[in-house]
C-alpha cells in the first residue's frame, strides 16, 4: 500500500505589486490554517516518510510549517522543481518516481493540479481542494511505478471545514 498527501499551499498574498508569482508571500490567515492543519494532522496520527514541495515560496512555506508541527527538520524537505506549474500528467509521472521504500509522500504543490490529480483517483468528484486542503490517498499497490487512476481517499480536509465542527 502506498499513501500520497496531496497538499495545496496556504493561503497567499497578492497585495506586493512587481512579486513575481513563484514569490508571492502566505498571508498570516494562511501561516494560521497551515500551523492549525499540521497540529490537526499531528493529532491524528498521520506522518508521512517523505515531504516534497514545490519551490514557489508559498508552497515551501507551508511545507516548513508542516515539518516543522510534524517534528521533521527543515533540511528533510525536498524541492522538486517540477511540482511549479506541472499538469496533472506531469505530477503523476514525479509520483510513480519515487523510490518504492517509501510508503507514504506528502507533496505540496498547487490547484487546479491538486483538485486535477485527487479527481483522477476517486470515484467521486471534489470541486476544489482549497487552500491549505489535504487529500490523502491509498493506492493498493506496492510500487509507486504501478499506481493507477484508482485510489482509496482516506479522508479530505481544509481549514474551513475544521472551524465548521
Amino acid at each position: 500500500m502506498k499513501k500520497l498527501y496531496l497538499v495545496r499551499h496556504a493561503k497567499s498574498s497578492w497585495k506586493h505589486e512587481g512579486v513575481m508569482d513563484m514569490d508571492r508571500p502566505l498571508k498570516g490567515r494562511g501561516i494560521r490554517d497551515a500551523y492549525n492543519a499540521s497540529v490537526w494532522l499531528k493529532e491524528q496520527g498521520d506522518r508521512p516518510d517523505y515531504i516534497i514541495s514545490s519551490p514557489a515560496t508559498r508552497a515551501l512555506h507551508t511545507a516548513l510549517i508542516f515539518s516543522k508541527n510534524l517534528d521533521y527538520s527543515f533540511s528533510d524537505i525536498n524541492i522538486e522543481g517540477g511540482i511549479y506549474n506541472a499538469s496533472t500528467k506531469e505530477l503523476f509521472e514525479i509520483v510513480k518516481g519515487l523510490d518504492d521504500k517509501l510508503d507514504s509522500v506528502m507533496i505540496f504543490g498547487h490547484n487546479p493540479t491538486i483538485t486535477d490529480f485527487v479527481n483522477r483517483c476517486i470515484d467521486h468528484r471534489i470541486d476544489n481542494v482549497p487552500t491549505t486542503g489535504i487529500a490523502c490517498l491509498k493506492f493498493a499497490e506496492d510500487h509507486w511505478a504501478n499506481i493507477g487512476k484508482r485510489a482509496e481517499l482516506v479522508f479530505f480536509d481544509y481549514p474551513k471545514r475544521r472551524k465548521a465542527k
